[in-house]
């Protein structure tokens, strides 16, 4: 069961990608022009470009800066099923947590303590040993006890009850973005971003970079939705 494009975005993404898997758009040819691909797909050339982004992301095009933009690939590379769309779309999962951890984070910084950053500081250090050994089961382990600890400290037990009741869909969702294999570390610089905001006692800072954070996981995952 094909997801429902949630955006013009996501549409645009969507009939690009069927028309390369067609055979509309040959491996190695030029798209057309970003002005014409735009107004034929209704939507604006910042969408587009997000939307070239995304496909770019999942080696379906490669943008060539002043040349244009260039079908790589027919097929995704290293893309992986949703296990879960049944229950939840993927877009929808990570906008979930996008609306939820951001606030979280703000809250944490309000009561967060020594100990709590010194787990923390554990908990990156250890994911990124995990992530540069390739072993990617225990840096998603890694990765979604440093979300939930910071849920923990937040001290919202109805948000900590709906991701907890989630907690597969969120390791998964966690777990997807590490298929980028070139990009594999771009967790650990995340996590280091949100947990300095977190000792600079920063609301703004930490909400900021955990939003930050889920929204490329969800680009790295081949996801795109639009933020603030």
């Amino acid at each position: 069961m094909k997801n429902v494009p949630h955006t013009v975005t996501d549409a645009a993404i969507a009939t690009i990608r069927e028309r390369i898997e067609a055979g509309v758009y040959p491996v190695g040819s030029l798209l057309p022009a970003q002005r014409q691909l735009s107004d034929e797909l209704s939507i604006s050339r910042a969408s587009l470009r997000e939307a070239l982004s995304t496909l770019e992301a999942l080696g379906l095009l490669v943008i060539r800066p002043g040349k244009g933009v260039y079908v790589e690939s027919a097929q995704a590379k290293n893309a992986q099923t949703w296990r879960f769309a049944e229950q939840s779309s993927l877009p929808d999962t990570y906008q979930m947590r996008y609306a939820l951890e951001g606030f979280v984070a703000r809250m944490a910084v309000l009561a967060v303590s020594e100990s709590d950053l010194d787990w923390l500081e554990e908990n990156v250090t250890a994911m990124q040993t995990a992530l540069a050994c390739d072993e990617l089961d225990e840096a998603a382990r890694f990765d979604y006890a440093f979300h939930m600890r910071i849920v923990s400290i937040a001290g919202n037990a109805a948000i900590e009850s709906i991701l907890s009741s989630s907690a597969e869909i969120m390791k998964e969702s966690q777990r997807m973005p590490f298929y980028r294999r070139e990009r594999v570390l771009s967790t650990y610089t995340e996590h280091r971003a949100i947990l300095d905001a977190l000792k600079a006692r920063d609301p703004l800072a930490a909400g900021k970079a955990i939003e930050t954070h889920i929204a490329n996981a969800a680009q790295r995952a081949g996801v795109y939705f639009p933020t603030p």
